[in-house]
């Protein structure tokens, strides 16, 4: 492959990776944080979410297209499930946490976060009752993004183990 363009498919790749793990540190680091000393509100939290997903989306597929090409032009790249090596060792833990990561997103955005739609509609109507249901939601989305957290964690450490080779 020519020089250039596998040099903006790493590129590309970097961008969707920050873009990735900013966003987890977003919300690990400020939101989180602020939405249990209560200075941000599950509305708000929902409002943050719902924003940011196109983000999350966009830089997945662009972190499963350009991770593709990187992997397929690496000298250590012997083919399709070829574990001969630590570098093809590394790369299947690291597309096993990216699964990972992907199916927790996926999980989120089309369970948890309508239910938490449902429930901030609820509460208006009735709001004693969705209290409990808005904390349950809230509560298992927090487990799911510490979740998430370690799988970006593994893709790193598994990133850095394959590069060290």
């Amino acid at each position: 492959m020519n020089f250039y363009v596998l040099a903006l498919f790493y590129w590309l790749h970097l961008l969707a990776t920050v873009i990735w793990l900013g966003g987890l540190a977003l919300w690990v680091l400020v939101a989180l944080p602020a939405l249990r000393q209560q200075t941000l509100e599950a509305n708000q939290w929902l409002d943050l979410q719902h924003r940011f997903t196109p983000w999350v989306n966009v830089s997945l597929v662009v972190l499963l297209l350009t991770g593709f090409v990187q992997m397929t032009n690496d000298p250590h790249y012997n083919g399709f499930l070829t574990i001969d090596s630590v570098w093809a060792g590394a790369i299947l833990v690291k597309h096993i946490a990216f699964a990972g990561m992907v199916g927790i997103t996926f999980y989120s955005q089309r369970v948890i976060y309508p239910a938490m739609e449902r429930a901030r509609l609820l509460a208006q109507k009735r709001p004693q009752l969705a209290s409990s249901e808005q904390e349950k939601l809230l509560h298992q989305e927090h487990r799911l993004l510490w979740l998430n957290v370690g799988c970006a964690a593994a893709i790193l450490l598994c990133t850095a183990v394959a590069t060290a080779v």
